[in-house]
């Protein structure tokens, strides 16, 4: 017997029956705080991303903070250089808990163009774990916002995430 056999029938159609832990996540994957940094000529199309014509905040993202403790989310975007690295680390280890990282861009994700130079990270994934990849140079904003809902999905429905993972390491 579930918890919902014993809502009355006169209350099944207005009460919601759920746990605890999966009002969390949904709270959680509605309401993701993006850090605003940016490194290269992504972060312009990151920018683009949060005003009117694409409004990121209809999928409730628009708060873009100043402050790595405010933020859950790290967008990496654009070309991650070994001198600015420090830093960026420092920004992700100050984030709270659960926090997540996109990684926007050719440069983000394997060094772009600059991949044989010596100051270039050949990707951000070398440096932080990255949960989303993003791929383009520069990417439209439509992918930025295709990301963050796979990051929302991810989130929200963690064990799809890992059904399909076993799927492409048994395939």
């Amino acid at each position: 017997m579930e918890i919902v056999d014993i809502v009355p029938p006169v209350l099944k159609d207005n009460v919601i029956v759920t746990t605890v832990d999966s009002l969390f996540k949904w709270a959680h994957g509605n309401s993701i705080w993006p850090l605003s940094s940016g490194l290269a000529c992504c972060a312009i199309e990151m920018m683009s991303t949060a005003a009117a014509r694409f409004d990121l905040s209809r999928c409730g993202y628009a708060v873009f903070r100043p402050c790595p403790r405010q933020a859950d989310l790290l967008i990496v975007a654009g070309t991650l250089t070994w001198k600015m690295t420090p830093p960026l680390i420092r920004l992700y280890e100050e984030m709270p808990e659960p926090k997540y990282v996109i990684a926007m861009g050719s440069c983000a994700i394997a060094g772009g163009p600059f991949a044989d130079s010596y100051s270039v990270v050949p990707g951000i994934d070398k440096v932080m774990p990255v949960d989303v990849y993003i791929p383009g140079c520069p990417p439209r904003p439509e992918a930025l916002i295709e990301g963050m809902l796979k990051l929302k999905e991810k989130i929200m429905h963690p064990e799809r995430v890992e059904a399909a993972g076993k799927q492409v390491a048994e395939g």
